[in-house]
């Protein structure tokens, strides 16, 4: 027999609507923790509401709970990510929602990372009613890279590209700026300032010497920049290694940097799968280090390689309204198709127009 869940009234869903755009305030500045809201009513009427602004500062709930003072006692609190029961850098959002005495507390999505911490157990046993799963794929959508980490131990993989109307990347002989237009390029600092960690290949590294930062005026936090190079072959003076932000190199076990450039960056060993860089380990070791969104911007190979073997998430796919010619470089590296039918089918989850160029959003 199936289980029903509660019924919950249209208040409850205004509140929680609400509280999801509260979250949604966070979504640059929080990581490597999720993107939370909560409001406290009294029926229809808002008495506090907050958001988590960034890792290490207060919780959404204790900053409506501050909101709301005394009026919180017997309201509801309405959070889209199960309050903490545990003690980290700041206390348990359980113990300050019971100590308010609030009666009943809606919860969006469940968070399995906080049932060590037994916060649901404590606040039923305080006498408060919770109910949970009120627009829980809305708020597990605004935080898929922490569910990505949290529940299969690796970042949620976004591979953005950019291509011409024929499906190509670059002219043969490596150029590619700009293919995209303006308003595309801002875009894609917002995309970045959204992910804990951006990556890319030694080879895209030696063609175009990325940076691979942020540059937008909104507050953000500093995404980790990754770089998959095997034998350490990145020149001195590259950009990724001129220590503006934090980055990581992983390598072989056999690689020794052959100058000091290295010294200013972190450099992981990861082992070798068909002869290249374990792509899951290096997964594994980024979501170890709290990351929930891997942006991926690289060359045809890694992203091929990443596809191919079951890493990607969503694609990111800016088209421009150019043609560079059959002899111009491909979006993809991946084998030849025996058939159709082999072909893999993805989604559109989303697509809009960017300036003259057009952003369609994929899922497999």
């Amino acid at each position: 027999m199936a289980v029903v869940g509660p019924a919950f009234a249209a208040v409850d869903h205004a509140h929680m609507a609400r509280a999801l755009r509260l979250a949604e305030r966070g979504l640059y500045t929080t990581q490597p923790n999720p993107r939370v809201g909560c409001v406290i009513a009294r029926g229809e009427e808002v008495v506090g509401e907050g958001w988590h602004e960034r890792a290490g500062e207060a919780h959404a709930e204790v900053h409506a709970l501050r909101d709301a003072g005394a009026r919180a006692r017997g309201a509801t609190a309405y959070v889209t990510l199960e309050p903490c029961g545990l003690h980290g850098r700041t206390p348990p959002c359980a113990d300050a929602l019971i100590a308010a005495g609030v009666a009943r507390v809606v919860v969006a999505a469940e968070d399995a990372f906080q049932r060590e911490g037994g916060a649901v157990g404590r606040m039923r046993a305080a006498g408060i009613v919770v109910e949970s799963g009120l627009m829980r794929e809305a708020a597990r959508e605004l935080n898929r890279g922490f569910f990505s980490r949290i529940e299969r131990g690796r970042p949620w993989v976004r591979v953005k590209l950019a291509m011409s109307l024929d499906g190509r990347t670059a002219l043969a002989n490596g150029a590619s700026k700009w293919i995209t237009g303006e308003a595309a390029r801002a875009d894609v600092q917002r995309w970045r300032a959204r992910s804990s960690a951006i990556l890319t290949g030694s080879g895209t590294v030696l063609a175009d010497d990325p940076r691979l930062t942020v540059r937008m005026d909104s507050p953000h936090a500093v995404p980790l920049r990754a770089v998959l190079d095997r034998g350490l072959r990145t020149p001195r003076g590259a950009h990724v290694l001129d220590g503006g932000v934090p980055t990581l190199v992983f390598h072989a076990a056999d690689a020794k940097p052959t100058h000091g450039g290295f010294d200013g960056v972190e450099l992981a060993t990861i082992g070798l799968r068909d002869g290249h860089l374990d792509l899951a380990q290096a997964q594994q070791e980024l979501g170890r280090r709290g990351v929930n969104e891997l942006q991926v911007e690289a060359g045809p190979t890694l992203c091929g390689a990443l596809l191919q073997n079951g890493f990607v998430d969503e694609l990111l796919l800016y088209a421009a309204p150019v043609v560079l010619g059959d002899t111009a470089r491909p979006l993809l590296a991946l084998p030849e198709l025996a058939g159709v039918m082999q072909a893999r089918r993805l989604r559109v989850i989303d697509r809009r127009q960017i300036g003259d160029d057009t952003r369609i959003l994929y899922r497999g």
